[in-house]
């Protein structure tokens, strides 16, 4: 059987191959604590579970949605950033609807790019940039993002012919794996160089809503000029703990939502509509949830960080997101301590270097379990080392 190389150089999904190692130990009763993955303990708000039964006895909630997404979900989506960023969005041309953020980034790059080109994106960052750049032909061309900068980019250091021959730029704000919150200096300064070069921006906002205060929660779309070149891609999986119902959107500019657009409708039909419907009364009715998984997740922070400073750990003082990010004792590459606190302590973490090289040297812990069960898993990392 001929098969494509397409996918000669992209490895299994690295949460995917964490869930095979942790599913070993099960064989043998060994619970493990598995702080990797960022899934809500929290299920979701009952109101929002209730509109989706509701909207199941609506007529015809089985057919096909409209392509673009529902207008319901659309105006939501507009009116959500009109009340929390103060932007205002056209709902029928600079909102889009996605199934989930991780599809819609990876058809993103698909709809921007030819193969051959350079997609610029960041280290240490969300794996699904480098191999969608690589599924979709394009060189994934990396930023290296330094503690030193507060893991902002330096637009300077990117070389010439990559300027030139790149089409797409993605950030991510506030950041996955580090929780560091780009504010509108750092985001000015990418419409500029997006529009100084004719390279489309595209900041990842899946955690816009999990900030420590409400001024580290900034939209690209707040800079004067950035639907000129720039569009957000956004979640409802962590704002309101809807991960498995994968439903995300696209704001911004037009041109690139269409393009998008022409790429989803040959691939996929839309999210189910009772699923958009819902989504719109989260987005609507769901600020005080936002707010209540910002104080559950600031106290979970502050408990883990006091635990493993009592360890001489050194932890990024993360301002977003429901990671913590902190750096490996000397003499441990990153895969070899989390191995060791996975034998030793029954306790799964990420490797920093599964974000890419500049996340060696450096571990990420998620703060999606109870905090009893985080506490536990501090206290024996701390005694491990």
């Amino acid at each position: 059987m001929k098969l494509s190389n397409r996918i000669s150089e992209i490895p299994h999904y690295v949460f995917a191959r964490l869930e095979e190692y942790k599913k070993e130990f099960e064989k043998n009763d060994i619970k493990i604590i598995d702080l990797s993955i960022g899934d809500p303990d929290i299920k979701t708000p009952q109101f929002i579970v209730d509109e989706l039964i509701h909207v199941l006895n609506r007529k015809d909630f089985y057919k096909y949605p409209p392509y673009s997404g529902t207008n319901e979900l659309k105006k939501s989506i507009a009116n959500f950033y009109k009340r929390h960023f103060d932007v205002d969005l056209d709902y029928e041309n600079e909102v889009g609807i996605l199934i989930g953020a991780k599809e819609g980034i990876a058809h993103l790059i698909m709809a921007l790019t030819d193969p051959g080109d350079y997609c610029i994106i960041p280290d240490p960052g969300y794996p699904v940039y480098f191999y969608s750049s690589l599924i979709a032909g394009c060189i994934p061309y990396k930023i290296y993002l330094q503690r030193e900068r507060d893991y902002m980019p330096n637009l300077y250091g990117i070389h010439n012919e990559v300027v030139r021959k790149a089409k797409i730029l993605i950030v991510n704000y506030p950041n996955n794996p580090t929780g560091a919150c780009g504010n509108l200096e750092v985001f000015s300064e990418l419409i500029n160089f997006g529009i100084k070069n004719d390279i489309a921006i595209v900041n990842d906002a899946a955690y816009v809503n999990l900030v420590a205060e409400e001024r580290y929660k900034n939209s690209i779309l707040q800079v004067e000029g950035a639907k000129k070149i720039a569009v957000e891609i956004g979640s409802l999986s962590k704002s309101y703990n809807m991960t498995g119902w994968r439903i995300g959107y696209i704001v911004g500019n037009k041109e690139i939502i269409k393009r998008l657009s022409i790429i989803k409708s040959n691939i996929d039909s839309g999210q189910f509509l009772p699923i958009q419907l819902a989504a719109s009364k989260a987005l609507d009715y769901g600020d005080y949830f936002i707010s209540y998984m910002n104080s559950v997740y600031g106290e979970r922070r502050k408990i883990v960080n006091s635990i493993l400073k009592q360890g001489n750990f050194d932890i990024y003082d993360s301002k977003g997101t429901f990671y913590v990010w902190f750096k490996v004792p000397d003499g441990y590459s990153s895969e070899e301590f989390c191995e060791i606190i996975l034998k030793k302590a029954q306790v799964m973490i990420t490797p920093g270097n599964a974000f890419g090289d500049m996340g060696e040297g450096f571990c990420r812990i998620s703060l999606t379990l109870q905090t009893n069960i985080l506490k536990s898993a501090a206290e024996r990392i701390i005694k491990i080392i």
